[in-house]
C-alpha cells in the first residue's frame, strides 16, 4: 500500500525489526567509535612522523657541523730553496733566530759561512727523507682547521709556516709558490 490515510495507525514494529533497528544503532555508534580511534591512531601517527622528520634533521645537522668543524691532519716538512727536505730545525723560528737567521714572507733564511743565506720553508702534505727532493705536497699554508705537524712531531704553528704573523693563506703567510 503506497497511501496511507491520515486516521490510520502506523503498525508497530515486530520484534525482528527492533532487533535489527537496535543492531543498527549499535553498529553505527561502533563505526562512530572505531571511526575516532582511527582519526586519534592517523593524528599520533602524524605527531611521530613529524618528531621523527625534525629528529632526522637535526641529527643531519649536527653531523655536518662536526663534518665541517672537524680539523684535518697535514705533515709538514722542511724545504730548501731546491725542494729538497732539510732537517725540521731550519723552519723552525726559534733555531733560525738564535743561528743568526731571519724570516720573511713565509721562508727562513740561515747564513751561510763566507756569507750570504739559504731559504728554507714548508712543504705541506709532501713526502720524503732529508737530501731528497720532496715529493707531492704544496707550499701553500692549509686553512686555519688544519692541525699541522712534522714528522718529529713539532706542531706548526700561526697557519702552519710556524714564521709568519698571518693565518690561513692570506698576507705574508703565503709563499708564493714553489
Amino acid at each position: 500500500m503506497r497511501f496511507q490515510d491520515s486516521n490510520t495507525q502506523p503498525k508497530q514494529p515486530s520484534l525482528a525489526e527492533q532487533r535489527a533497528r537496535r543492531q543498527a544503532l549499535a553498529d553505527e555508534e561502533r563505526n562512530e567509535e572505531l571511526a575516532r580511534q582511527a582519526d586519534a591512531k592517523a593524528a599520533t601517527r602524524r605527531k611521530i612522523l613529524i618528531g621523527s622528520g625534525v629528529t632526522v634533521g637535526l641529527v643531519g645537522l649536527v653531523a655536518t657541523f662536526y663534518t665541517v668543524a672537524k680539523t684535518e691532519s697535514v705533515t709538514a716538512v722542511c724545504t730548501d730553496s731546491n725542494g729538497v727536505v732539510q732537517n725540521d730545525d731550519y723552519c723552525d723560528d726559534t733555531y733560525v733566530s738564535s743561528h743568526g737567521g731571519y724570516h720573511s714572507g713565509g721562508f727562513l733564511f740561515l747564513p751561510i759561512p763566507g756569507g750570504g743565506y739559504n731559504s728554507y720553508r714548508y712543504n705541506y702534505g709532501g713526502t720524503g727523507v732529508i737530501g731528497q727532493r720532496v715529493s707531492g705536497g704544496s707550499y701553500d699554508a692549509p686553512s686555519a682547521r688544519t692541525n699541522v705537524t712534522t714528522k718529529t712531531g713539532k706542531s706548526v704553528q700561526r697557519g702552519g709556516f710556524g714564521i709568519s704573523g698571518k693565518s690561513g693563506s692570506g698576507g705574508s703567510g703565503k709563499s708564493g709558490g714553489s
